[in-house]
């Protein structure tokens, strides 16, 4: 934003030079004009006092007058020789003098005036223009450059509004003050507090959508715990066989996807918190990762002391893992160096999108290969928030999907 500023202080900047610039050319034309034209009016009546000397064959008096001077003008000299008279600047002994000459027997009979106090004078009001339009292009670049920054800070701060909200924060509002509460208004349209306006308003939206979807499926998954757990106990009273194990596979699948929906609407609602306790990661990796059954390494190049909730890291490595053998290829190596755990299998990695904006509910990424419904990923991004894991998704360059966790070390989430 800091270039818009410049740029709109600089835009005034240069038309106010422009505008200065033109009235100073022509204030300094209509002013020379005037005082050159005194000047000559006074040296064309002393040319006339001196002619009327000159035909009467008396003295010139007061009037510098010169008959066929050296020093006259070219073009004046011209001038005289075809009859006319008339008047210009040149110079007289080396001074800059205003000349008026006139033809008297086949000469040129000239008279001069002193020109240097003109010139003077000409310099001081170019001068006294050139400082004007200066003072004027000053204050009027600090004022273009104060309404800029204005604009440009509303604008900042509704872009910084935009980047929390696109990062999740749907609290987040840019909350401009009305008409009638800001002094620099007068009634007319703002548009950058309509933008504000419309950001607020379009978050809202967003907001009441979101959390309206949230209850919809914490609604769901209640509704259908209590008929699905009756179901899985009569189930149980079915006759072994084929026919037994394919409906309690089935149900146990819904029993699962009904569980994971209810931990997400308890992630979502912001209830969760950690019952932390200090730990060695290294060995409480080792026994995660044990305690799922699926095939991994595990090395620990650097142990460190971490203060976390077991339970939750847990539920967030055998989330990854079942991803990673899922959607993924073996071998599954996990990784302890210090606070930072890495996960890798040796698969098609992650979808560009899910590396982009993170796992999203019912979104796998991967429609072609596999079923599922991008709960296990969200749930573990879910469960790194309650414990301030930063949780991140990449492919290596030779292949497959790695998945970084860096556990905050010696400090309570959400302390100092």
């Amino acid at each position: 934003m800091s270039s818009l500023r410049w740029r709109i202080a600089l835009t005034t900047t240069m038309v106010c030079c422009m505008v200065a610039a033109a009235l100073g050319i022509l204030v300094h034309n209509v002013v020379a004009r005037q005082i050159v034209g005194e000047v000559r009016k006074e040296a064309d009546r002393d040319l006339d006092h001196a002619l009327g000397h000159y035909e009467y064959g008396t003295a010139h008096g007061d009037v510098n007058a010169v008959l066929d001077p050296a020093d006259l003008p070219g073009p004046l000299r011209t001038l005289v020789a075809r009859g006319d008279t008339g008047s210009m600047v040149g110079s007289y002994k080396g001074k800059p003098v205003m000349w008026a000459a006139g033809p008297a027997d086949d000469k040129a009979l000239a008279v001069w005036i002193p020109y240097e106090n003109t010139r003077k004078r000409l310099r001081d009001i170019d001068t006294a223009i050139l400082a004007s339009a200066v003072v004027a292009a000053g204050v009027v670049a600090l004022a273009g450059l104060f309404l800029a920054n204005r604009i440009s800070r509303r604008l900042t701060a509704t872009a910084a509004v935009a980047r929390r909200i696109s990062a999740g924060d749907l609290d987040a509002r840019v909350d401009f003050p009305a008409d009638s509460d800001d002094p620099l208004q007068t009634g007319s349209r703002d548009e950058v507090r309509d933008v504000a306006h419309a950001l607020d308003s379009m978050a809202g939206s967003l907001q009441e959508r979101l959390e309206a979807e949230k209850r919809f499926t914490a609604d769901v998954a209640h509704e259908l715990r209590t008929p699905l757990t009756g179901s899985l106990a009569a189930a149980a009273l079915l006759p072994e066989g084929r026919p037994k194990e394919m409906i309690n596979d089935r149900l146990k699948a819904m029993h699962l996807l009904t569980e994971d929906l209810l931990e997400i609407s308890r992630l979502d609602s912001g209830i969760e918190r950690a019952d932390l306790s200090r730990m060695e990661l290294g060995r409480a990796v080792e026994r995660a990762v044990a305690g799922t059954g699926l095939p991994a390494s595990v090395r620990v190049i650097r142990d460190a002391e971490v203060l976390t909730d077991r339970r939750r890291l847990d539920r967030i490595l055998a989330n990854l893992l079942a991803n990673a053998h899922k959607h993924g290829r073996p071998p599954v190596e996990v990784t302890v160096d210090g606070p930072v755990v890495v996960l890798r299998d040796h698969g098609p990695g992650y979808p560009a999108e899910l590396i982009e904006h993170g796992p999203q509910r019912f979104r796998t990424g991967d429609p072609g290969r596999g079923r599922g419904h991008g709960l296990g990923l969200t749930i573990a991004a879910g469960q790194a928030a309650v414990l301030e894991i930063e949780l991140s998704f990449a492919n290596a360059p030779d292949g497959g999907a790695i998945t970084t966790l860096r556990l905050p070390v010696g400090r309570l989430p959400g302390g100092s």
